[in-house]
Protein backbone atom coordinates (compact mmCIF):
# COMPACT_ATOMS: atom_id res chain seq x y z
CA UNK A 1 0.00 0.00 0.00
CA UNK A 2 1.45 3.30 -1.07
CA UNK A 3 1.62 6.11 1.45
CA UNK A 4 -0.25 9.20 0.38
CA UNK A 5 1.04 12.61 1.16
CA UNK A 6 -1.37 15.51 1.52
CA UNK A 7 -0.58 18.34 -0.83
CA UNK A 8 1.17 21.25 0.80
CA UNK A 9 -1.07 24.25 1.36
CA UNK A 10 -0.54 27.16 -0.94
CA UNK A 11 1.95 29.65 0.26
CA UNK A 12 1.06 33.28 0.54
CA UNK A 13 1.88 36.46 2.35
CA UNK A 14 1.73 36.27 6.09
CA UNK A 15 1.75 39.06 8.64
CA UNK A 16 2.95 38.45 12.20
CA UNK A 17 1.29 40.02 15.20
CA UNK A 18 4.32 42.21 15.91
CA UNK A 19 4.47 43.37 12.29
CA UNK A 20 0.73 44.15 12.38
CA UNK A 21 1.25 46.39 15.42
CA UNK A 22 4.27 48.01 13.74
CA UNK A 23 2.15 48.58 10.64
CA UNK A 24 -0.61 50.16 12.74
CA UNK A 25 1.88 52.40 14.56
CA UNK A 26 3.43 53.44 11.24
CA UNK A 27 -0.06 54.27 9.99
CA UNK A 28 -0.67 56.41 13.08
CA UNK A 29 2.57 58.34 12.52
CA UNK A 30 1.73 58.78 8.83
CA UNK A 31 -1.70 60.20 9.71
CA UNK A 32 -0.18 62.65 12.17
CA UNK A 33 2.37 63.82 9.59
CA UNK A 34 -0.22 64.20 6.81
CA UNK A 35 -2.70 66.13 8.95
CA UNK A 36 0.07 68.31 10.40
CA UNK A 37 1.18 69.30 6.90
CA UNK A 38 -2.41 69.79 5.73
CA UNK A 39 -3.44 72.07 8.60
CA UNK A 40 -1.39 74.11 11.07
CA UNK A 41 -4.22 73.74 13.58
CA UNK A 42 -3.73 69.98 13.95
CA UNK A 43 -0.62 70.08 16.16
CA UNK A 44 -1.89 72.81 18.45
CA UNK A 45 -1.86 71.85 22.10
CA UNK A 46 -5.62 72.17 22.55
CA UNK A 47 -6.26 69.93 19.55
CA UNK A 48 -3.84 67.25 20.76
CA UNK A 49 -5.54 67.30 24.16
CA UNK A 50 -8.93 66.99 22.42
CA UNK A 51 -7.68 63.92 20.53
CA UNK A 52 -6.44 62.33 23.75
CA UNK A 53 -9.73 63.10 25.51
CA UNK A 54 -11.71 61.52 22.68
CA UNK A 55 -9.42 58.49 22.77
CA UNK A 56 -9.91 57.99 26.50
CA UNK A 57 -13.55 56.89 26.21
CA UNK A 58 -13.21 54.87 23.00
CA UNK A 59 -9.92 53.40 24.21
CA UNK A 60 -11.40 52.10 27.47
CA UNK A 61 -14.33 50.58 25.57
CA UNK A 62 -11.88 49.02 23.10
CA UNK A 63 -9.94 47.46 25.99
CA UNK A 64 -13.15 45.82 27.20
CA UNK A 65 -13.92 44.61 23.67
CA UNK A 66 -10.38 43.25 23.30
CA UNK A 67 -10.79 40.87 26.23
CA UNK A 68 -13.97 39.44 24.73
CA UNK A 69 -12.67 39.22 21.15
CA UNK A 70 -9.53 37.36 22.27
CA UNK A 71 -11.83 34.59 23.54
CA UNK A 72 -13.33 34.36 20.05
CA UNK A 73 -16.50 36.17 21.09
CA UNK A 74 -17.97 39.60 20.42
CA UNK A 75 -19.74 42.19 22.55
CA UNK A 76 -22.10 44.57 20.79
CA UNK A 77 -23.39 45.99 24.07
CA UNK A 78 -20.28 47.90 25.21
CA UNK A 79 -21.61 51.27 24.02
CA UNK A 80 -25.05 51.03 25.61
CA UNK A 81 -23.54 49.43 28.72
CA UNK A 82 -21.33 52.50 29.05
CA UNK A 83 -24.46 54.68 28.92
CA UNK A 84 -26.31 52.46 31.40
CA UNK A 85 -23.43 52.74 33.88
CA UNK A 86 -23.43 56.53 33.48
CA UNK A 87 -27.17 56.60 34.20
CA UNK A 88 -26.69 54.44 37.30
CA UNK A 89 -24.04 56.88 38.52
CA UNK A 90 -26.52 59.71 37.89
CA UNK A 91 -29.23 57.99 39.89
CA UNK A 92 -26.88 57.40 42.83
CA UNK A 93 -25.25 60.83 42.86
CA UNK A 94 -28.03 63.15 41.66
CA UNK A 95 -31.30 61.44 42.54
CA UNK A 96 -30.16 59.82 45.80
CA UNK A 97 -27.60 62.50 46.67
CA UNK A 98 -24.96 60.03 47.85
CA UNK A 99 -21.22 60.89 47.95
CA UNK A 100 -19.02 60.53 44.86
CA UNK A 101 -17.36 57.20 45.82
CA UNK A 102 -20.79 55.52 45.89
CA UNK A 103 -21.46 56.67 42.33
CA UNK A 104 -18.11 55.37 41.12
CA UNK A 105 -18.58 51.99 42.75
CA UNK A 106 -22.19 51.80 41.58
CA UNK A 107 -21.27 52.43 37.94
CA UNK A 108 -18.51 49.83 37.92
CA UNK A 109 -20.69 47.31 39.77
CA UNK A 110 -23.53 47.87 37.27
CA UNK A 111 -21.12 47.14 34.43
CA UNK A 112 -19.81 44.02 36.14
CA UNK A 113 -23.30 42.61 36.75
CA UNK A 114 -24.39 43.35 33.18
CA UNK A 115 -21.28 41.69 31.77
CA UNK A 116 -21.81 38.72 34.06
CA UNK A 117 -25.38 38.31 32.78
CA UNK A 118 -24.15 38.38 29.18
CA UNK A 119 -21.52 35.79 30.07
CA UNK A 120 -24.09 33.50 31.68
CA UNK A 121 -26.40 33.74 28.66
CA UNK A 122 -23.50 32.88 26.34
CA UNK A 123 -21.78 30.23 28.44
CA UNK A 124 -24.70 28.49 30.14
CA UNK A 125 -27.58 29.01 27.72
CA UNK A 126 -25.28 28.60 24.68
CA UNK A 127 -26.71 31.65 22.93
CA UNK A 128 -24.22 32.89 20.28
CA UNK A 129 -22.29 35.95 21.52
CA UNK A 130 -23.50 38.10 18.62
CA UNK A 131 -27.17 37.47 19.47
CA UNK A 132 -26.74 37.54 23.25
CA UNK A 133 -24.92 40.88 23.28
CA UNK A 134 -27.25 42.33 20.63
CA UNK A 135 -30.15 41.52 22.94
CA UNK A 136 -28.27 42.97 25.92
CA UNK A 137 -27.59 46.13 23.90
CA UNK A 138 -31.31 46.67 23.37
CA UNK A 139 -32.16 45.81 26.99
CA UNK A 140 -29.62 48.27 28.37
CA UNK A 141 -30.70 50.99 25.97
CA UNK A 142 -34.30 50.58 27.11
CA UNK A 143 -33.38 50.45 30.80
CA UNK A 144 -31.31 53.62 30.48
CA UNK A 145 -34.30 55.47 29.02
CA UNK A 146 -36.72 54.04 31.60
CA UNK A 147 -34.55 54.73 34.65
CA UNK A 148 -33.70 58.27 33.56
CA UNK A 149 -37.21 59.08 32.39
CA UNK A 150 -35.72 59.70 28.91
CA UNK A 151 -34.10 62.88 30.26
CA UNK A 152 -30.41 63.67 30.85
CA UNK A 153 -29.21 63.46 34.43
CA UNK A 154 -26.88 66.32 35.37
CA UNK A 155 -24.10 66.22 37.97
CA UNK A 156 -24.07 69.92 38.85
CA UNK A 157 -24.50 69.17 42.56
CA UNK A 158 -21.76 66.55 42.74
CA UNK A 159 -18.44 68.25 43.61
CA UNK A 160 -15.45 66.75 41.87
CA UNK A 161 -17.36 64.65 39.34
CA UNK A 162 -16.15 66.57 36.28
CA UNK A 163 -12.57 66.21 37.55
CA UNK A 164 -12.71 62.46 36.89
CA UNK A 165 -12.12 63.03 33.17
CA UNK A 166 -11.53 66.76 32.73
CA UNK A 167 -9.25 67.51 35.66
CA UNK A 168 -5.47 67.14 35.52
CA UNK A 169 -3.62 66.09 38.64
CA UNK A 170 -0.48 65.76 36.48
CA UNK A 171 -0.91 69.40 35.44
CA UNK A 172 -1.20 70.35 39.11
CA UNK A 173 2.10 68.61 39.83
CA UNK A 174 3.90 69.62 36.63
CA UNK A 175 2.68 73.03 35.41
CA UNK A 176 2.54 73.23 31.64
CA UNK A 177 1.66 69.54 31.25
CA UNK A 178 -2.16 69.53 31.48
CA UNK A 179 -2.74 65.89 30.60
CA UNK A 180 -6.42 65.16 31.37
CA UNK A 181 -7.22 62.62 34.08
CA UNK A 182 -9.27 60.68 31.53
CA UNK A 183 -6.11 59.93 29.54
CA UNK A 184 -4.30 58.81 32.70
CA UNK A 185 -7.23 56.53 33.53
CA UNK A 186 -7.11 55.09 29.98
CA UNK A 187 -3.46 54.10 30.33
CA UNK A 188 -4.02 52.81 33.86
CA UNK A 189 -6.85 50.57 32.65
CA UNK A 190 -4.70 49.41 29.71
CA UNK A 191 -1.81 48.51 32.04
CA UNK A 192 -4.16 46.65 34.37
CA UNK A 193 -5.73 44.75 31.45
CA UNK A 194 -2.26 43.92 30.08
CA UNK A 195 -1.26 42.59 33.49
CA UNK A 196 -4.39 40.45 33.62
CA UNK A 197 -3.70 39.02 30.17
CA UNK A 198 -0.02 38.39 30.74
CA UNK A 199 0.28 37.46 34.42
CA UNK A 200 -2.95 35.89 35.66
CA UNK A 201 -4.91 32.68 35.18
CA UNK A 202 -7.79 34.69 33.73
CA UNK A 203 -5.47 36.02 31.03
CA UNK A 204 -4.08 32.59 30.20
CA UNK A 205 -7.54 31.10 29.84
CA UNK A 206 -8.72 34.12 27.84
CA UNK A 207 -6.13 33.30 25.17
CA UNK A 208 -6.73 29.56 25.52
CA UNK A 209 -10.48 29.93 24.93
CA UNK A 210 -9.83 31.84 21.74
CA UNK A 211 -7.17 29.43 20.51
CA UNK A 212 -8.97 26.13 21.10
CA UNK A 213 -11.93 26.15 23.46
CA UNK A 214 -12.69 22.45 23.02
CA UNK A 215 -9.14 21.45 23.95
CA UNK A 216 -9.39 23.55 27.11
CA UNK A 217 -12.70 21.89 27.95
CA UNK A 218 -11.28 18.39 27.41
CA UNK A 219 -8.38 19.20 29.73
CA UNK A 220 -10.87 19.49 32.60
CA UNK A 221 -11.10 23.27 32.84
CA UNK A 222 -14.48 24.81 33.64
CA UNK A 223 -14.71 26.79 30.42
CA UNK A 224 -18.09 28.34 31.23
CA UNK A 225 -16.90 29.97 34.45
CA UNK A 226 -13.83 31.49 32.83
CA UNK A 227 -15.89 32.82 29.93
CA UNK A 228 -18.34 34.42 32.36
CA UNK A 229 -15.39 35.96 34.23
CA UNK A 230 -14.09 37.52 31.00
CA UNK A 231 -17.43 39.12 30.17
CA UNK A 232 -17.84 40.36 33.75
CA UNK A 233 -14.36 41.91 33.66
CA UNK A 234 -15.14 43.58 30.34
CA UNK A 235 -18.37 44.90 31.85
CA UNK A 236 -16.55 46.48 34.78
CA UNK A 237 -14.24 48.26 32.32
CA UNK A 238 -17.32 49.58 30.51
CA UNK A 239 -18.36 51.01 33.88
CA UNK A 240 -15.15 53.05 33.90
CA UNK A 241 -15.95 54.28 30.39
CA UNK A 242 -19.40 55.31 31.60
CA UNK A 243 -17.85 57.43 34.33
CA UNK A 244 -15.46 59.03 31.86
CA UNK A 245 -18.07 60.06 29.32
CA UNK A 246 -20.48 61.28 32.02
CA UNK A 247 -17.67 63.34 33.55
CA UNK A 248 -16.77 64.85 30.16
CA UNK A 249 -20.39 65.84 29.49
CA UNK A 250 -21.23 66.56 33.15
CA UNK A 251 -24.37 64.54 32.50
CA UNK A 252 -25.66 61.04 31.82
CA UNK A 253 -27.28 61.07 28.38
CA UNK A 254 -29.62 58.04 28.20
CA UNK A 255 -29.94 58.18 24.40
CA UNK A 256 -26.16 58.16 23.93
CA UNK A 257 -24.03 55.05 23.48
CA UNK A 258 -25.29 53.11 20.49
CA UNK A 259 -22.64 53.28 17.79
CA UNK A 260 -19.72 53.49 20.20
CA UNK A 261 -19.33 49.72 19.99
CA UNK A 262 -18.47 50.07 16.28
CA UNK A 263 -15.57 52.44 16.97
CA UNK A 264 -14.39 50.22 19.83
CA UNK A 265 -14.40 47.06 17.71
CA UNK A 266 -12.73 48.98 14.86
CA UNK A 267 -9.93 50.05 17.21
CA UNK A 268 -9.47 46.44 18.34
CA UNK A 269 -9.25 45.13 14.78
CA UNK A 270 -6.95 47.91 13.57
CA UNK A 271 -4.70 47.22 16.58
CA UNK A 272 -4.13 43.64 15.47
CA UNK A 273 -6.43 41.57 17.66
CA UNK A 274 -7.67 38.59 15.66
CA UNK A 275 -11.42 38.30 15.20
CA UNK A 276 -10.88 34.53 15.21
CA UNK A 277 -9.67 34.79 18.82
CA UNK A 278 -6.51 33.71 20.58
CA UNK A 279 -4.40 36.74 19.72
CA UNK A 280 -4.30 40.38 20.75
CA UNK A 281 -2.52 42.99 22.84
CA UNK A 282 -3.54 46.08 24.75
CA UNK A 283 -0.75 48.07 23.10
CA UNK A 284 -2.21 47.29 19.69
CA UNK A 285 -5.67 48.30 20.89
CA UNK A 286 -4.38 51.66 22.18
CA UNK A 287 -2.73 52.32 18.82
CA UNK A 288 -5.97 51.40 17.05
CA UNK A 289 -7.99 53.75 19.28
CA UNK A 290 -5.54 56.59 18.59
CA UNK A 291 -5.80 55.97 14.85
CA UNK A 292 -9.61 56.24 15.02
CA UNK A 293 -9.41 59.50 17.02
CA UNK A 294 -6.66 61.08 14.90
CA UNK A 295 -8.47 60.17 11.70
CA UNK A 296 -11.80 61.61 12.87
CA UNK A 297 -10.16 64.77 14.22
CA UNK A 298 -7.98 65.35 11.18
CA UNK A 299 -10.80 64.88 8.69
CA UNK A 300 -12.97 67.22 10.74
CA UNK A 301 -10.26 69.90 10.72
CA UNK A 302 -10.01 69.53 6.94
CA UNK A 303 -13.80 70.02 6.73
CA UNK A 304 -14.37 66.58 5.22
CA UNK A 305 -18.12 65.78 5.42
CA UNK A 306 -19.17 63.34 8.14
CA UNK A 307 -20.43 60.79 5.60
CA UNK A 308 -17.00 60.63 3.93
CA UNK A 309 -15.33 60.26 7.32
CA UNK A 310 -17.45 57.15 7.81
CA UNK A 311 -16.45 55.83 4.38
CA UNK A 312 -12.74 56.27 5.13
CA UNK A 313 -13.07 54.56 8.53
CA UNK A 314 -14.90 51.63 6.91
CA UNK A 315 -12.13 51.19 4.33
CA UNK A 316 -9.49 51.13 7.06
CA UNK A 317 -11.42 48.46 8.98
CA UNK A 318 -11.64 46.28 5.87
CA UNK A 319 -7.89 46.62 5.30
CA UNK A 320 -7.21 45.73 8.95
CA UNK A 321 -9.38 42.61 8.73
CA UNK A 322 -7.66 41.59 5.50
CA UNK A 323 -4.30 41.96 7.23
CA UNK A 324 -5.60 39.65 9.96
CA UNK A 325 -6.57 37.10 7.30
CA UNK A 326 -3.08 37.26 5.81
CA UNK A 327 -1.59 36.80 9.25
CA UNK A 328 -3.58 33.63 9.87
CA UNK A 329 -3.07 32.17 6.40
CA UNK A 330 -1.16 28.88 6.45
CA UNK A 331 2.13 28.90 4.67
Amino acid sequence: MTDTVAPAPKSGPRISGAFHRLLAFSGLIALVVVFSLASPNFMQTQNILAILQATSVNGVLAIAATLVIITGGIDLSVGTLMTFCAVIAGVILTYLGLPLPFGIVGAILAGTVSGLISGVVIAKLKVPPFIATLGMMLILKGLSLVISGTKPIYFNNTPGFTQIAQGSFIGAIIPGLPIPNGVVILFAVALLAAFILGKTALGRYTFALGSNEEAVRLSGVNVDNWKIAVYATAGSICGVAGLLIASRLNSAQPALGQGYELDAIAAVVIGGTSLAGGRGTMLGTLIGALIISVLANGLRILSVPQEWQTVVTGCIIILAVYADILRRRTL
